[in-house]
């Protein structure tokens, strides 16, 4: 009960922070101290929001299907990293400098190489996306894979279990927490990372539209598409809690404790 007063507190002073900006933002804007074109009120965005409403989530499938994708993929090429690091000396030694070296590389500067090389479709927008997600999942595992406790190794070991029972049994469970937060950054990578590659080219996707609206100065279309990347962002780390909750059950345990 304690717990969940302090939650409910929490919340309400974000949300307090939050109407406090939109009334500042609309004052503002109301009293005409920024021009309207450079800086649309809170309700000129909303009524752009809706209108423009059809048309954002047809543009907000594409951009999802590329995000998940390329976040699918990321999980995937991430998690194998980390298992053969974690197993393989020599291939940890051999890549993890490399591993940190792609993440100094800004993804503005390889997304024109990347439609340059596979034109305007989705794969070039799903190979960034894979670059920008697959590192947390594999530090973040990594680091969990490493930090297990030797004793706990040791007597699983004393006991006859393999490599394959001690990575089931202690490693991988040791590894979940990190692994979720990597998977809470890299689920907001996805969605931004997708309306970056969609800024340098394409057909459809909500980067598309915000550089067409852009063109047009319509500022107003232009915040409605930032509220809404934000919020789809904000729901898929929300999604990751959840995940999280499912997967391990004894978190909730100890926090009752």
């Amino acid at each position: 009960m304690k717990r969940k007063l302090q939650n409910i507190t929490d919340k309400l002073w974000a949300f307090s922070a939050i109407f406090l900006i939109l009334v500042l933002w609309q004052t503002v804007s109301s009293l005409g101290m920024i021009d309207s074109f450079l800086l649309p009120s809170p309700i000129d965005v909303g009524k752009a929001f809706i209108e423009e409403f059809p048309e954002l989530m047809g543009h907000s499938v594409v951009t999802l299907s590329e995000a998940f994708l390329g976040l699918a993929l990321g999980i995937f090429l991430g998690f194998v990293m980390a298992v053969l690091m974690d197993h393989f000396e020599v291939l940890y030694k051999a890549f993890y400098p490399i591993l940190v070296l792609t993440q100094t590389v800004p993804t503005v500067a390889i997304a024109p190489l990347l439609v340059l090389w596979f034109g305007y479709e989705m794969m070039p927008k799903i190979i960034l996306i894979v670059i920008t997600t697959f590192f947390p999942i594999a530090v973040g595992l990594l680091n969990g894979f490493r930090s297990v406790d030797a004793d706990g190794v040791n007597l699983m070991r004393a006991m006859g279990a393999g490599r394959w029972q001690i990575f089931r049994f202690i490693k991988l469970p040791a590894a979940l927490s990190q692994f979720f937060s990597g998977l809470r950054i890299s689920a907001s990578y996805a969605v931004v990372g997708a309306v970056i590659s969609e800024w340098l080219g394409g057909f459809s996707g909500l980067g598309v539209y915000m550089t067409r609206v852009r063109k047009a100065f319509a500022f107003d279309k232009m915040f409605a598409v930032i509220f809404l990347v934000s919020f789809i962002s904000l729901l898929l780390m929300k999604g990751v809690d959840l995940l999280q909750k499912k997967c391990m059950p004894w978190e909730d345990l100890k926090e009752d404790e």
